[in-house]
């Protein structure tokens, strides 16, 4: 079906989606993970999907999660390299043994997103969204957008120093670790037994791990990354992922647009800040349930400035693979319109969007963003306000998402 209407409202769409994101920033508690903010928006969403979208199916569903486990490795590993640090110049063995463990858990919970520690932290509830808006004959095929409730706590150093300075902060404690785990094995090595450790600090080795000092500063700063106490407002991130999808159903039930065998769903997940912990328990909870036709899901975060519009054809710190015909359909719907769009990835230290949880779970997926990977001075700070949106980069990718609909009705990349 041509809706070529609805693109053309592409600005309106904009301004309603600012609109509705002030409203639910305003009214509503903050969004931190798993907290009672999260919950209020999922509910005022799920209402406005109902009344406003013509959803007929519409579902606010809890599960259960350990939010602040996600950056909980900051405790284990930088405790475990300081006393490392420590224990060079006494049992060099012990260094290796924590380093390598430290090392392990950020890379478990923080690299690639596993619940390694997630029993250790407080229990809360987490919030997801499933709004189903059938077609009006047979489904032959599901389109699903997908955005987040949640807002994150702020990064003092990214709100400080910017991206740049937030970044080499924490390469400098992982050299900083690395460098105390080579100085521990050379110290065994040297010394020709796991006990022992060449403790005189004139020698080259005992001077060299005298100069790991220089890292200590850095690692302990490392304890204040987030600030549990400052949950950030959320606008771009991700509210404006959220309100991709609604936007595209209430324009479509504003036009009086029925699809024939083209089922849409929006699909909210909580927590993603946390690590897709929603995302990850909306797979659980819906395993098999998609199955049925060809399903394809499109998750938006963090849609911002038009100039670095993008669809991810790798996420999850690089480490999850995006499925390439859903990928295409978005960058084959912004040619066609003529709207900038490039290919890339959330890189290493980028984190991820909820379509990492989705690939994962067999779901067809990709992630789109609106971000510059290299990381803003709004991003995870208190500058992530509704009265800083960019509204041409809201309208060039609602435009966009709406042609990827159009397109896929017509039956492409299925």
């Amino acid at each position: 079906m041509n809706l070529q209407k609805l693109i053309d409202k592409k600005n309106d769409a904009a301004k309603y989606m600012v609109a509705e994101i002030t409203h639910i920033i305003k009214t509503f508690e903050k969004r931190d993970p798993g907290s009672k903010g999260e919950k209020q928006a999922c509910e005022y969403m799920a209402d406005v999907l109902k009344k406003d979208c013509g959803c007929e199916k519409v579902q606010v569903e809890s599960f259960k999660e350990n939010p602040r486990s996600f950056y909980g490795w900051i405790y284990f590993t930088i405790t475990f390299v300081i006393i490392a640090f420590a224990l060079l110049f006494i049992f060099p063995i012990a260094s290796v043994i924590l380093i390598a463990a430290g090392l392990f858990i950020v890379l478990a919970q923080f690299g690639i997103y596993k619940k390694l520690i997630d029993p250790i932290f407080p229990e809360k509830t987490g919030h997801n969204v499933t709004a189903v808006k059938k077609c009006t004959g047979e489904t032959k095929r599901r389109i699903v957008f997908n955005g987040h409730p949640d807002a994150a706590w702020e990064w003092p150093v990214n709100y400080a120093l910017g991206g740049v300075g937030f970044e080499g902060h924490a390469i400098l404690c992982a050299v900083g670790a690395v460098y105390y785990l080579i100085i521990a094995i050379i110290s065994i090595i040297q010394s020709g037994s796991i006990a022992p450790a060449v403790a005189d600090i004139n020698t080259p080795i005992g001077k060299a791990a005298l100069g790991g000092l220089a890292f200590m500063p850095f690692l302990i700063g490392l304890y204040w990354m987030v600030n549990y106490k400052r949950p950030v407002d959320g606008a771009n991130d991700n509210l404006s992922g959220c309100y991709m999808g609604i936007a595209i159903l209430k324009a479509l039930k504003d036009e009086g647009i029925e699809l024939e065998n083209t089922e849409i769903a929006v699909v909210l997940t909580g927590s993603e800040e946390a690590g897709l912990r929603g995302s990850k328990a909306w797979c659980e909870a819906h395993k098999g349930e998609f199955d049925d036709v060809p399903t394809f899901i499109y998750a938006y975060d963090t849609i911002y400035d038009p100039k670095y519009l993008m669809v991810n054809y790798r996420d999850l710190n690089g480490t999850v693979k995006a499925d390439k015909d859903v990928s295409d359909l978005f960058m084959e719907a912004t040619k066609e319109l003529g709207i900038h769009c490039s290919k890339g990835m959330v890189p290493p230290l980028g984190g991820a969007t909820d379509s990492a949880a989705f690939a994962q779970a067999g779901f067809r997926a990709t992630g789109i963003t609106g971000l510059n990977h290299k990381l803003e001075k709004y991003y995870h700070t208190r500058r992530d306000t509704y009265d800083n949106m960019n509204e041409k980069g809201l309208a060039d990718c609602y435009a966009a998402s709406v042609k990827v609909l159009e397109m896929f009705d017509a039956g492409a990349k299925q």
